[in-house]
C-alpha cells in the first residue's frame, strides 16, 4: 500500500512553492527553459530530505513534474472529470482548455481546484517513485 509521509508532502510543498519563483510560476507553461529551472529547484528538498533515494526515483519525480508543469497536463484530469457529470458532459475541449472546468465555474474556483489536481498527481507519483524505485 502507498503511503505518503509528512517528509514527502514538505520537500513537495518547499520545492513547488518555498523555491518556486514568480518567474518560473508564470513562465513553465509557455518555456521549457523557465519549467526545466523550476524542476531543478524542485529536485533540492528531495535530495536533502531522501539521502537514501535512487536516481531512478528523483529522475522520475523530476521528469514526470517537467512534463506535467510544462504543459499543464492535470486541465487535462480536470476535463476528463467532466464526463462523470451527464449535465456537463458535453462541454468540448475549447470550452474548458483554460483550466478543464466549465466556463460556468467562477474564475478562482476552477484556478484553486486545478492547483489541487495537479499538486495529487506530484504527490501521487512521487510517492510511488520514492517507495518503488
Amino acid at each position: 500500500m502507498l503511503t505518503i509521509t509528512a517528509t514527502q508532502l514538505l520537500a513537495h510543498a518547499i520545492g513547488d512553492y518555498l523555491l518556486q519563483s514568480h518567474w518560473m510560476a508564470t513562465e513553465k507553461t509557455k518555456r521549457s527553459i523557465a519549467a526545466l529551472v523550476h524542476v531543478t529547484f524542485y529536485a533540492v528538498p528531495f535530495l536533502l530530505l531522501f539521502r537514501g533515494m535512487s536516481w531512478t526515483a528523483l529522475f522520475v519525480i523530476v521528469s514526470t513534474h517537467f512534463v506535467i508543469d510544462r504543459w499543464r497536463l492535470a486541465r487535462f484530469v480536470c476535463w476528463g472529470k467532466n464526463f462523470l457529470n451527464p449535465t456537463v458532459s458535453n462541454l468540448s475541449w475549447r470550452e474548458c482548455a483554460a483550466t478543464g472546468f466549465s466556463p460556468d465555474t467562477p474564475v478562482w474556483l476552477a484556478t484553486w481546484l486545478l492547483i489541487f489536481v495537479d499538486n495529487i498527481i506530484h504527490v501521487i507519483i512521487n510517492g510511488i517513485a520514492l517507495k518503488y524505485l
